[in-house]
């Protein structure tokens, strides 16, 4: 399995732009994730956001935070996340990203959480909640294990935070494209376009523009915009959750093949 950053370094030589899916772990079961995610990777996802389910997701809009109460309810544990890892991760072209809020990272403990998720194949980290002032530990021990942490930019970031967040940052760095929490919109804020420009001024780390971009012309907007990567979650969780399993993997499929192809086509 490549690195979040050689993904993104072969990605940038055929000047494409990724495409990362999010989904969350256990909903509606861990079998149906292990399908998900290895259909997701044969169906053009670049690189693939796993959330761990958490009980107080504060990021998360009502659709992802639906996704983990049921996942909880259904009794997901971390140990069978990890062990359905272990078993998927070998057979997947894209690497893994995992999401998981920092309490829960504490509660295991940070050496032993990097060592168990290094040891299923997971690449990357994206911790939502985690500052950049109290980053420093976990980004230096991440590192040791060969996991790239990925810091949060907010669209009120002042320059000097983006510029310290940019150095930071391993992977990417994951642009919010909006004030507030993950969820689908009718469009994405133009600003995204303006704070896209003025971040290639400070960095050439690879950009990933995530929450609220639920179609594939939203998609291609973003792209044209300059970013280097899309991330579509809630979207993703909302037709996998619709209907049977069965229908749910269908319509992700073709849902992630039509964002590919939006952000491939000329």
């Amino acid at each position: 399995m490549i690195s979040v950053s050689h993904c993104f370094e072969s990605l940038r030589a055929k000047n494409q732009c990724a495409l990362i899916p999010f989904i969350t772990a256990g909903d509606p079961d861990l079998q149906t994730t292990a399908l998900a995610l290895r259909l997701l990777s044969s169906s053009g996802a670049d690189l693939i956001e796993l959330g761990v389910p958490y009980s107080d997701p504060l990021a998360d809009g009502p659709v992802i935070q639906a996704a983990a109460a049921r996942a909880l309810a259904k009794g997901t544990r971390w140990e069978e996340v990890l062990e359905m890892l272990a078993g998927t991760v070998p057979a997947l072209r894209a690497p893994i990203v995992l999401f998981t809020y920092y309490n829960p990272i504490l509660n295991w403990g940070t050496e032993k959480f990097l060592q168990q998720v290094a040891g299923v194949g997971v690449r990357g980290l994206v911790v939502p909640d985690l500052p950049l002032e109290e980053a420093d530990a976990l980004l230096q021990q991440a590192e040791s294990y060969g996991i790239e942490v990925t810091l949060l930019v907010a669209p009120t970031s002042p320059k000097e935070r983006i510029e310290a967040i940019a150095r930071q940052s391993g992977g990417f760095i994951y642009l919010v494209s909006v004030t507030g929490v993950t969820g689908m919109r009718s469009q994405v804020q133009s600003r995204v376009q303006d704070l896209l420009a003025q971040m290639r001024q400070i960095t050439d780390k690879p950009i990933g523009v995530g929450f609220g971009i639920s179609d594939p012309q939203q998609a291609r907007q973003v792209k044209d915009w300059g970013a280097d990567a899309v991330i579509v979650g809630s979207a993703f969780v909302k037709r996998l959750a619709e209907g049977q399993p069965a229908q749910g993997l269908e319509a992700i499929g073709q849902f992630c093949h039509s964002l590919k192809t939006a952000l491939t086509t000329p």
